[in-house]
């Protein structure tokens, strides 16, 4: 009893249930109390992000007004009018150095949104009038003188447009056309291609000259053009057209860098065909200039010689130059190398004239008595051009329009001749009407007579023109009478 009285527990003493029941209720309240402090906490910094967003909500509407007024600004700066410039060299990533159509080269900044991969030396720009600052690239077509045809802007005359000239179809595609399909072959052969052909005719003959053959009258159009118009439609090649008077320009240096990229637009579209008409406006024998207008026109050829020594032969770019007056021409620019193929279009013969005939009139609604071939068989020495211009006369100017005929008559081949050749006597009608040369009109009647023209041709031009009429028209109108 004893024992069991010692292991009672006094009264009042905390038992073990009861502390860890204690504990816990404390643990509880503390934990509580973490949780309200963090929730707290929590919701102040829910209030500072709010805040943040707010503000960032405000800040990005600023932005985007900023952004406005900067697109406005931009586009503004770039509107028309602005000044064609060109890039010649960067000096950081802001500034640059550019030439300006008056001549001048500036320091400008460049706009920060352009893109400076496309920002090359001697590429065209767009200045602002104002400041000169740089703030457009133009793209390489930019320049309105040097244009490439595509597919649908080449001619569509074919070779058998063309009446005769057999040989110099024969050559021309050699030259151009076989380089261009055919590389390989010459790769297989060993040896380079053509780099270029000149073409070339007579020039325009003087209005006094005779010759025993006929009368040369009006200047010749012997079909180079129309022949290199067959060359671009037959190939797929890209066809850039120049004349040799676009390289002269007002300032210097502008023509050399024409030709600059003349020839960098044919290396970006190779395979190529590069025409220049009447090459003699630029490469005609250098001498010592003395105005620099003749200095500049140099520096264009030095350019175009250098550029055809230069470009690379696997890039298959080939030249084609025209003109009338080879005799003028550089030497340098003929020798081997540069114009390895030299094509001569003399007037037609009387075989190709009778083609020539044939293709123009093959649509023709021609009467059965129509005979070419009496026209063929005249002596008059005509070019491809003044067939052409006497077939069209034949039924526009003549009666088969002016009748409402729908079929060409002999007669109206003879009114087209004689006024083919009556234009070339008196090229302004003023010549003969006015007040003191109305005494010429007497011969008019007499030119109408298809039998007497060359002479009263002869008469008009001796009495009225010429005071010593040349060695040829004196034997022709007196063979037998001394000199004058």
């Amino acid at each position: 009893m004893a024992e069991d009285a010692g292991m009672e527990i006094q009264e009042g003493e905390p038992t073990f249930g009861t502390v860890v029941t204690d504990k816990t209720a404390l643990y509880q309240e503390l934990q509580e109390d973490d949780l309200y402090v963090k929730y707290k906490k929590l919701a102040r910094h829910l209030e500072m992000l709010e805040i943040q967003e707010s503000y960032i909500k405000d800040e990005q509407a600023n932005l985007k007004r900023e952004l406005i007024r900067a697109q406005e600004e931009v586009k503004r700066i770039q509107s028309v009018p602005l000044v064609i410039g060109q890039f010649l060299e960067p000096i950081d990533q802001h500034t640059g150095i550019v030439g300006s159509t008056t001549g001048s080269n500036y320091v400008v900044r460049i706009l920060s949104t352009l893109d400076r991969e496309l920002l090359k030396p001697s590429s065209s720009v767009a200045l602002h009038r104002h400041s000169n600052a740089l703030v457009d690239i133009l793209p390489p077509e930019a320049d309105s003188s040097i244009a490439m045809l595509g597919k649908e802007e080449k001619p569509d005359v074919a070779y058998q447009d063309i009446g005769g000239m057999d040989l110099q179809k024969q050559e021309i595609r050699e030259a151009v056309e076989l380089p261009l399909t055919h590389f390989d072959l010459y790769k297989k052969i060993g040896i380079d291609p053509p780099r270029g052909v000149l073409l070339y005719g007579p020039p325009g003959t003087p209005l006094w000259y005779i010759n025993v053959v006929g009368i040369d009258l009006c200047p010749k159009g012997t079909g180079k053009t129309m022949l290199v118009k067959a060359v671009a439609h037959h190939t797929t090649a890209s066809f850039i057209r120049v004349v040799g008077s676009e390289f002269v320009q007002k300032y210097l240096g502008e023509g050399p860098r024409m030709v600059r990229d003349v020839f960098r637009l044919a290396r970006e579209n190779a395979p190529s065909i590069i025409f220049i008409d009447e090459i003699d406006a630029i490469a005609t024998k250098r001498f010592d200039a003395q105005t620099g207008a003749d200095r500049e026109v140099q520096r264009i050829l030095l350019e175009l010689l250098n550029q055809m020594d230069g470009f690379d032969q696997g890039s298959n770019v080939k030249v084609i130059m025209a003109t009338n007056r080879a005799d003028t021409l550089d030497p340098a620019l003929l020798r081997p190398g540069r114009l390895d193929r030299k094509i001569e279009f003399p007037l037609p013969s009387r075989r190709e004239r009778r083609l020539i005939f044939q293709t123009v009139t093959n649509k023709m609604n021609l009467g059965p008595d129509v005979d070419l071939e009496d026209y063929v068989s005249r002596p008059d020495r005509l070019s491809s051009a003044e067939i052409a211009s006497i077939v069209q006369a034949a039924v526009v100017f003549s009666t088969a329009v002016r009748k409402n005929r729908y079929i060409i008559l002999p007669i109206d081949f003879e009114e087209a001749w004689k006024r083919h050749f009556l234009t070339c006597l008196f090229p302004s009608p003023t010549s003969v009407y006015r007040q003191e040369d109305r005494r010429d009109a007497r011969l008019l009647p007499v030119i109408w007579d298809m039998d007497s023209y060359r002479f009263a041709f002869v008469l008009y031009n001796s009495l009225t023109y010429i005071s010593n009429p040349p060695r040829a028209v004196h034997d022709l109108l007196m063979p037998n009478a001394p000199s004058l």
